[in-house]
């Protein structure tokens, strides 16, 4: 590269990352600022900006501050004290993040339920979160109802609409309550360490993981995508992302609100309506997660997809065949692609627009940062130790596991979950001094010359499917207890022309078995992204002399029917389960089939 062109890129890194240190520099576990406190003051200063469009509805920013106050003093009116936990189960909404927002002006956490759970890992989200009570629409009400046996214990439910049975009416509730703020002195006690959201994640195993959002990591998402974007005022920001998540629900929101922008809100992504509402509403950018660019790509083309005003589209997963395409195709000028995770204290940016990059960590900045890669053993899924007894820190191109030093600032605090057990198994100590401490993100990746680093795979036994990650345990555990089912197991294969893995399970069945009977269970008990997409049938699975199961040849064989001996099937979106035949897989290989 030529000096000229280092220079430049250098610079634009430069711009970028002061932008974001700029807005975070100030953010301290210790304050008595909170999130709700820096909300309030974009509210202030911009009460007569519209602030969110939902479904032909736009707000201001005083009447979303009022809406949020009215839930806070419902809250108070409940006598819901500090740290008491608050249920929100629901698609996206205008009155989402008013609730949210709301709820913390009085201490209350909020427990961001994702709307698409439902039996078990339902039950399991609410019963961990620790709520007394829960936030339903009519959408959601009916799957709540049927997860309610498996309560540990009774929830009282609110409805945005009207109450049947049990159901309370929240729209009523709020008529009576005060659209003014609450006073600051029922927070006076508090600190930017204190929680704010608990937002639910699968990690590497078992059931969803409840990660503790403190205030603070809440003000690092908002502020720090607000500086990172360079999102103004005139900026209008397009979210079809699940507002459950921090993608969608706080780094976007953040970029748009705390700099006076707005938000055009769409209830779930749509690609054939994805360009005409960004034309028709004018907005300037776009966040996204990796399938969501794949689904535009694949999509027909349509005029409004370069008769548009995007100027920044930000979001992770971008992969590296889908980012040119993106650029040129749809003429979007830059894209910034990030790397984080909601329980974590590693963050990327690509602020330079190296493409397939996740991030960079620029040689003479190093000491600023607290990311490493360190080599890992992939057969026996730990990080490699040398004589020493320390991490051996991977070299340029080479694969290793991406961790982040515990300690120091804001941004490299570790929160973790709410499960102490499963948060001390994300820590690795001793890693390159005796007492050091750093989060392991269960992310494998490699760093070229230049400090760009790029995302290789995931640790373990979780794959990444439609923005989610699915949990093989949990799956097998779900499919186990199907009719006629003996033995489960899940893994992730890979689908031409789609982002990350799909699910894969092999069965070992009982005479009885009934393929449609299974299919009807598996819709039933797990959510769309989480249901494996390919079933094959065996004898018996072979395990490891420690009884672990052999994974390793199942996904070598894959879904090739020349491969796989015994029946195969695969999902089809209409007809449920079908058999694998050569033209199917010869589809499927060539990505003719819509997965």
């Amino acid at each position: 590269m030529r000096l000229k062109a280092r220079l430049q890129r250098e610079l634009r890194f430069l711009r970028g990352l002061n932008r974001t240190l700029k807005r975070v520099k100030s953010i301290s576990k210790e304050s008595d600022n909170l999130v709700c406190d820096d909300i309030q003051a974009a509210m202030d200063a911009h009460r007569e900006r519209r602030a969110i469009t939902f479904e032909g509805r736009t707000v201001t920013y005083g009447e979303l501050d009022a809406m949020a106050n009215r839930y806070a003093h419902w809250a108070k009116g409940l006598n819901l004290r500090r740290g008491a936990v608050v249920a929100l189960f629901m698609p996206n909404r205008l009155e989402y993040f008013a609730i949210w927002y709301g709820l913390s002006k009085v201490g209350v956490v909020t427990a961001l339920i994702n709307n698409q759970l439902a039996g078990l890992p339902l039950a399991h989200c609410l019963n961990i979160s620790g709520a007394h009570h829960i936030i339903v629409d009519p959408e959601t009400s009916p799957v709540f109802e049927q997860a309610k046996d498996l309560l540990e214990r009774p929830l009282q439910q609110w409805i945005l609409g009207p109450a049947h049975g049990g159901q309370r009416d929240l729209v009523q509730a709020l008529k009576s309550c005060s659209q003014l703020p609450p006073d600051r002195s029922v927070r006076e006690d508090m600190r930017a360490g204190d929680t704010a959201l608990l937002i639910f994640t699968s990690g590497t195993t078992g059931m969803p993981k409840a990660a503790r959002v403190t205030h603070m990591r809440a003000q690092l998402y908002m502020r720090g995508f607000a500086g990172s974007t360079g999102a103004k005022a005139t900026d209008r920001i397009y979210i079809t992302l699940p507002l459950y998540h921090a993608t969608g629900g706080l780094c976007a929101v953040g970029a748009a609100l705390l700099n006076g922008g707005s938000i055009v809100l769409r209830r779930k992504f749509s690609a054939s309506h994805f360009w005409p509402e960004v034309v028709a509403e004018g907005c300037t950018m776009f966040v996204y997660i990796g399938e969501l660019c794949r689904y535009l790509v694949n999509h027909e083309e349509v005029p409004e997809e370069t008769a548009h005003k995007i100027r920044l589209a930000f979001g992770n997963g971008l992969r590296p065949d889908i980012w040119p395409v993106m650029k040129q195709r749809f003429r979007i000028p830059d894209i910034l692609e990030f790397y984080g995770s909601t329980e974590g204290n590693v963050s990327l940016f690509n602020f330079d627009g190296r493409e397939g990059a996740v991030g960079r960590v620029p040689k003479w900045l190093r000491k600023r940062f607290n990311i490493r890669l360190v080599q890992f053993d992939v057969d026996q899924e730990t990080v490699v130790r040398g004589p020493s007894g320390f991490c051996i820190e991977a070299g340029v191109g080479q694969i290793g596991e991406c961790i982040g030093k515990i300690g120091g600032d804001a941004r490299a605090e570790y929160t973790g979950y709410l499960d102490r057990q499963a948060s001390e198994k994300k820590i690795l100590r001793d890693v390159f001094t005796r007492g050091d401490a750093w989060f392991a993100t269960g992310d494998l990746m490699r760093m070229d010359a230049d400090g760009y680093l790029y995302f290789v795979d995931r640790v373990g036994d979780t794959f990444r499917w439609k923005g989610e990650n699915v949990s093989t345990n949990e799956v097998a555990e779900r499919l186990q207890a199907a009719p006629g089912v003996a033995q489960a197991t899940v893994y992730g294969v890979t689908v031409e022309g789609a982002d990350g893995r799909a699910g894969m399970a092999a069965l070992v069945v009982d005479p009885d078995f009934d393929i449609v009977q299974f299919g009807e269970h598996v819709a039933r008990e797990l959510p769309p992204y989480a249901q494996p997409l390919f079933v094959r049938i065996l004898p018996a699975i072979d395990t490891t002399g420690t009884f672990k199961i052999r994974k390793v040849d199942l996904v070598a064989d894959g879904y090739d029917p020349a491969k796989v001996k015994g029946p195969l099937f695969f999902h089809d979106p209409k007809k449920g389960y079908v058999k694998i035949t050569k033209s199917v897989f010869e589809k499927l290989a060539a990505g003719e089939v819509k997965v």
